[in-house]
């Protein structure tokens, strides 16, 4: 989830806006929220899959007939819009599944989501906070977009109650999902990260929270993009971007070309009565609309490599409203 400066120059959300973009998981088999991009990139260049969001800002369609250009090289924007207001939030699940693996750390699952106990918080906390987090940033600092790799503990951005024992839908029974973080908006630090927003930082956040009492917390990556969308459109207007694996929201499944580039609440009751949607997707829409009803001025789903593009009003996916 990364917020992104809309007060680029031609933003349909003008000066002082910021768009959240958020790392956003689709079929990623963690569950928890936390495999995005990142993760789908088994064959990046970099070799680690976590240089992603970077490399799509530095190889990003330009705005000029897409072609690709780099954002060294870009006609339309300059480096200084490229790199202001922008809040990054990324996850790590299938890395950190990977690493677990070669060390002996079993990843453990309950209705498609990640069980977080005591040897798997120690794993994301080393693959989220360390391997993942400082890659990204040390890729925005090689862009000359200076860059903080920040978890929700740090400065006390993203507080989190320890999630409580839920109730299995199958047979009743209660499910512990361990180390795993609950979140509200309304806890956000919003003070530190207009702070260094104004100071034209990056904050790189990594998918982890805290209780307060010295804890760590697995929460998932699309439910604190939201969050930290929701929190700071008393501040700006917002755009919150998640990035997967698609060109947008399909209209056909089976064809990649299908992409719907603008829904609102009426275009959502029409595809549904037409079942023009698949189901996995339904979520993704329902929780966008649901940021909006709490002040994000609009969503944007799309692909990672059109991260850059999707800044702009020249979007490249499908904008909700």
């Amino acid at each position: 989830a990364a917020n992104k400066a809309d007060s680029l120059h031609n933003s349909p959300l003008g000066n002082g806006g910021v768009t959240v973009k958020a790392d956003s998981m689709h079929n990623s088999p963690s569950g928890d929220g936390a495999a995005n991009k990142a993760d789908s990139m088994h064959n990046s260049p970099s070799g680690d899959g976590a240089a992603n969001i970077a490399d799509s800002m530095h190889n990003s369609p330009s705005g000029d007939g897409g072609n690709k250009d780099s954002l060294h090289n870009s006609p339309s924007r300059d480096r200084g819009n490229v790199c202001s207001n922008i809040i990054l939030i990324h996850g790590g699940g299938k890395i950190a599944t990977k690493i677990g693996d070669q060390l002996g750390i079993e990843s453990k699952y309950i209705n498609g989501r990640r069980i977080t106990d005591a040897a798997t918080i120690d794993l994301v906390t080393m693959v989220y906070g360390g391997l993942i987090n400082k890659k990204i940033v040390a890729k925005l600092q090689a862009l000359k977009c200076n860059a903080i790799g920040l978890t929700g503990a740090d400065g006390n951005i993203i507080p989190a109650d320890k999630r409580p024992l839920q109730n299995s839908p199958d047979n009743g029974s209660s499910i512990d999902y361990g180390f795993v973080g609950d979140i509200n908006s309304t806890t956000i630090n919003t003070i530190l990260l207009n702070v260094l927003l104004k100071q034209n930082m990056i904050p790189v956040i990594a998918p982890l929270t805290h209780d307060g009492n010295g804890q760590l917390l697995n929460t998932n990556a699309d439910t604190i993009a939201s969050a930290i969308a929701i929190a700071l459109a008393g501040l700006y207007d917002v755009r919150l971007i998640y990035c997967f694996e698609k060109k947008g929201i399909l209209e056909d499944i089976a064809d990649e070309n299908s992409v719907i580039n603008f829904i609102n609440k009426e275009k959502y009751q029409q595809l549904l009565v037409d079942k023009k949607l698949f189901d996995g997707i339904l979520p993704k829409i329902d929780n966008a609309f649901a940021a909006i009803d709490n002040g994000v001025k609009e969503v944007l789903i799309g692909d990672a490599a059109d991260l850059l593009q999707n800044t702009t009003e020249n979007t490249i996916g499908t904008l909700i409203r």
